[in-house]
């Protein structure tokens, strides 16, 4: 197995990020990667919105983005995260979400919270997201996603 590596979507790495492809059941519960970014471009949040693209050797298998207000220590955001349909079941969800914790720790040194947004339905992400220490706040955001939060250390 490769090492998992995260890289900044740029020119170079647009048309792989946008080929991931989720399951029909889960095409609903995240935004595309066009959206996303779309977002990007548009910060429609916060100041700043870097989308990133998952790989395992040369092959891009995820995407997530991390929205943020720099300087901050409690506004990080990580958003849609999702595995390509392809290298589902193969615990890099799990692997792929503590080398995302670790980069925003060297990246973003002040960030003391982490948070995420889920669809109340998607009861996988609910589980991989409380089993890596994410916490259910037990509130919603606008839009009815359920929100979770990690201390970092």
């Amino acid at each position: 197995m490769n090492p998992i590596t995260i890289e900044p979507i740029d020119k170079t790495n647009w048309e792989e990020a946008i080929a991931i492809s989720l399951l029909e059941t889960q095409v609903n519960l995240v935004p595309t990667v066009i959206e996303s970014l779309a977002y990007a471009y548009v910060k429609p949040w916060d100041a700043a919105f870097d989308p990133y693209l998952l790989r395992e050797g040369d092959k891009a298998f995820g995407f997530f983005y991390l929205s943020y207000t720099p300087a901050s220590t409690d506004n990080y955001w990580i958003g849609g995260f999702q595995i390509d349909k392809d290298y589902q079941g193969k615990g890099l969800g799990s692997q792929s979400l503590y080398m995302i914790l670790e980069s925003i720790q060297e990246k973003h040194p002040q960030c003391q919270i982490i948070s995420l947004t889920v669809e109340k339905s998607n009861a996988r992400a609910r589980a991989l997201y409380e089993k890596i220490g994410f916490i259910n706040q037990e509130l919603e955001n606008q839009d009815g996603e359920v929100i979770y939060k990690m201390k970092l250390k």
